[in-house]
């Protein structure tokens, strides 16, 4: 069964009404250049209300691993998803389990950590949030089953990306009525044709 994490969430409404359409993660910006940006605080006080079983991954770009093992700890996630390149010493300190993420420019790139479950984003100069999708082309011939796919994706095209048979697909900016705020039926669409 294909998973979906449902990213960018600021308020409790959002994140209930995500799980209970069956989304099995959802994400935690925990960027502050980001307009999804939410403070551990905020993140702990959503998270208490949330069920069992539902992953509360926290986001993170350019911080050092003493700060995603406090803000996890602070803020309950039960694992921290890295946007950045990091030496080997930062994952050995982290305290917390985590996922890569790749920001692909090339075919190549989907190779790296391919024994790794990892998170494959489009490359833009900024971090997130952006829209943009990777050439769907580059999945020919992959194997796809450890690949999180993220990056433009939407109700309409998610359908299109289930025959690469991703292990799951992480959205934000393609289920929002507005930065930061969810539409409710986008992320029920969303989550029902990725499933289904």
């Amino acid at each position: 069964m294909t998973r979906v994490k449902i990213c960018g969430i600021t308020n409790l409404e959002d994140a209930q009404q995500a799980v209970d359409v069956g989304a099995d993660a959802l994400g935690f910006v925990f960027y502050d250049k980001s307009p999804r940006y939410i403070t551990p605080e905020a993140a702990s006080e959503i998270v208490k209300h949330l069920p069992p079983f539902v992953d509360k991954v926290g986001l993170f770009v350019n911080a050092s691993s003493e700060e995603v093992n406090l803000t996890c700890k602070r803020a309950k996630m039960t694992l921290a998803q890295i946007h950045f390149e990091a030496p080997l010493s930062f994952y050995d300190a982290l305290e917390v389990p985590h996922i890569k993420v790749i920001r692909a420019t090339c075919k190549e790139d989907l190779l790296k950590y391919k024994d790794e479950y990892r998170l494959v984003d489009a490359f833009v100069e900024g971090y997130g949030g952006a829209g943009k999708r990777v050439d769907i082309l580059w999945f020919d011939g992959i194997d796809c089953s450890k690949i999180i796919l993220a990056g433009g994706l939407d109700p309409l095209n998610v359908a299109d990306m289930k025959c690469f048979n991703f292990y799951g697909f992480d959205v934000s900016s393609g289920v929002e009525a507005q930065k930061g705020k969810k539409d409710y039926n986008k992320v029920a669409e969303f989550i029902f044709r990725a499933k289904n």
